[in-house]
């Protein structure tokens, strides 16, 4: 006896879910893919600080990471000392009134470069705010 299948040769929705598993993949890959990126886009350990202070969307970061001398980046660009300065002064004449400027550090930086880094966009007219890690009360 030879069994036979009463199925058409090619049956149209099984050929299909392949793909929509294929789409669904891909959307939650897009929707999700933004969750994980680092603000900022460089890493950093923040030292502590008692003081919250509610950020400004439109305010440029400069942050100082490992290395000798510490690299500086403005937002997600690196920089030289030199360029920082230029840069600072371009973006405070772009931008009307006193300008908001974040300064974070990586906890393994000396102080003495944060505090250059930090007078150099004073001197450039920009109100500078150091952020740091929120501290617990353990």
């Amino acid at each position: 006896m030879k069994l036979e299948t009463t199925l058409p040769d090619r049956v149209g929705f099984l050929h299909a879910v392949p793909i929509l598993d294929l789409f669904a993949l891909l959307l939650v890959a897009l929707l999700l893919g933004q969750s994980f990126m680092n603000e900022a886009g460089v890493q950093v350990e923040l030292s502590m600080s008692r003081y919250q202070v509610a950020r400004s969307s439109d305010a440029p970061v400069i942050t100082l990471t490992e290395g000798e001398p510490p690299v500086l980046w403005l937002d997600r660009e690196r920089v030289t000392e030199d360029e920082l300065v230029a840069r600072l002064e371009s973006l405070r004449e772009e931008s009307g009134g006193v300008p908001s400027i974040y300064v974070r550090a990586d906890r393994s930086i000396e102080s003495g470069h944060e505090r250059r880094v930090a007078e150099a966009a004073l001197t450039a007219g920009f109100r500078v705010y150091l952020l740091g890690q929120p501290q617990t009360d353990e």
